[in-house]
């Protein structure tokens, strides 16, 4: 007011209204200059005044973008479900659902007594003297497996004087796994270990160099035949190499193993250039298994040739206890039966199991062997109670990645065991489910560990017979 009353007093309204156009233009002169001037160092604007991101939990992960000069309008952009390998620092390491690894193509140095792999690369640069604990099993999510594996620290080292000096130099790249976790178990010692040893070494064609944490010299004896294939050099048993100042260095390497998602024993075409075709004529080489097709009934050449069945004994749990019966009713039928369990040396078994058309056992480890079986050929798992969710993941699924037909017989409270321990209308036979929701180990003691089966004859013969009905298509 005061300002208004003198400017009034000193000149006249049309001179009032030159200064206020005059004031206005140098203001905005100003303003242009100041933005000329100060525009390469300038920040970007806050997003908060152009757009607002809001993130919704929704089963399609979508990510929805407010644009706050349209009215508030949605606009939708997809995120995919599922990301193939979620990135974690540095920019070589990776995770996925299943394993954690670090894929690393500069040299890098090796100390067991620390174990620790140094790396020297410009892919350091900024993340001098971190690490990245990796522990090379792949079976991430699972803590009970996880507590039996070593931890390793990658670390990243940008000062050259600051890494150990090479006390043994190799010419070519190394994988680093581990033999713990469930190693010795059948099963996983193809789900988590084999396979993903394929996924991560055969693209050296030979010229890697394994190094073995939690090395188990049985596990090594069982595969050697497979790992001689793998790689062209004797396996490093690292956590002996604990003399103080000992380093390994290498042209590169793998800390850890590649493996897909969550699914057991299988290969996914669209995150490998391998499949588990691919994976089983590698086992075909490894143990000179000759048969890579099953029979075919209906040709000419095989009219005369009776099927083989094997069926898989165990001797602990889950056995057949009417095995020599259903033995006499499959020859009855035409087949021709080999019983065997798979104790022996692996290359035996092996040979044992491809030179079969049919493969049939009760659900457990040693299925893990129809990695054995030819093309085309049957294979029929026997569920006991209270599995079937289990032997839906962990062989149904793959086997037929592998080109198998796969028969699945489930059988009834009468067929279990269990009936002779408890009355039929209790809940271990009625509600299984009960049982899992006091815990695995529960679980586990009663359906995996004190179940075995005798097969109804007459009711089990319909799948036999359709088995030899998929033989002759």
């Amino acid at each position: 007011m005061l300002y208004d009353s003198i400017l009034a007093r000193s000149f006249s309204k049309h001179e009032q209204k030159k200064f206020k156009y005059g004031a206005l233009i140098g203001l905005f002169v100003i303003a242009l200059s100041f933005c000329t001037v100060l525009k390469p160092y300038l920040a970007p604007l806050p997003a908060a005044l152009s757009f607002q991101l809001t993130f919704k939990n929704t089963s399609s992960s979508q990510l929805l973008i407010t644009n706050a000069t349209m009215n508030n309008s949605e606009q939708m952009v997809k995120v995919p479900d599922s990301l193939p390998n979620k990135k974690i620092e540095p920019s070589y390491c990776s995770t996925t659902q299943r394993s954690e690894f670090c894929d690393i193509k500069d040299d890098i140095r090796i100390e067991a007594s620390s174990g620790t792999v140094f790396i020297s690369s410009s892919e350091a640069a900024g993340i001098n003297n971190r690490s990245w604990i990796i522990r090379p099993y792949a079976r991430k999510a699972d803590s009970t497996a996880m507590n039996w594996v070593r931890k390793w620290a990658v670390k990243s080292v940008t000062n050259r004087q600051e890494l150990p000096k090479c006390t043994q130099n190799h010419g070519v790249p190394a994988i680093l796994f581990s033999n713990g976790g469930y190693a010795g178990n059948h099963f996983h010692d193809f789900t988590d270990i084999i396979v993903p040893l394929y996924l991560t070494s055969r693209q050296f064609n030979g010229e890697v160099q394994f190094l073995v944490t939690n090395k188990k010299y049985d596990w090594i004896d069982k595969f050697r035949e497979l790992l001689q294939k793998l790689s062209n050099h004797d396996i490093i048993d690292v956590d002996q190499e604990n003399d103080i100042g000992k380093v390994h260095c290498f042209r590169g390497g793998i800390i850890g193993l590649k493996a897909h998602d969550q699914k057991e024993l299988i290969i996914d075409p669209s995150k490998s250039s391998y499949t588990m075709t691919d994976f089983k004529q590698f086992l075909r080489s490894c143990y000179s298994l000759q048969k890579s097709t099953a029979i075919t009934i209906n040709n000419k050449e095989s009219k005369k040739k009776m099927p083989r069945l094997l069926i898989i004994s165990r001797k602990r749990t889950r056995t057949f206890t009417n095995a020599s019966k259903i033995a006499r009713m499959a020859r009855r039928l035409g087949f021709k039966v080999v019983v065997a369990e798979a104790d022996m040396r692996l290359s035996r078994f092996a040979r044992i199991v491809n030179s079969c058309d049919v493969l049939l056992g009760v659900h457990g480890a040693g299925l893990a062997n129809i990695v054995f079986l030819p093309e085309n050929a049957v294979f029929i798992q026997v569920v006991p109670i209270a599995v079937e969710w289990l032997a839906r993941d962990y062989f149904e699924e793959p086997s037929k990645a592998m080109k198998l037909r796969y028969l699945e017989y489930k059988i009834k409270a009468e067929e279990s065991t269990l009936i002779q321990q408890y009355p039929i209308d209790h809940q271990v036979v009625r509600d299984p489910s009960s049982i899992l929701k006091m815990g695995w180990s529960a679980f586990k003691s009663l359906y995996l560990d004190k179940q075995n089966v005798q097969l109804d004859l007459n009711r089990f013969g319909g799948t036999l017979l359709k088995a030899l009905e998929l033989l002759h298509q």
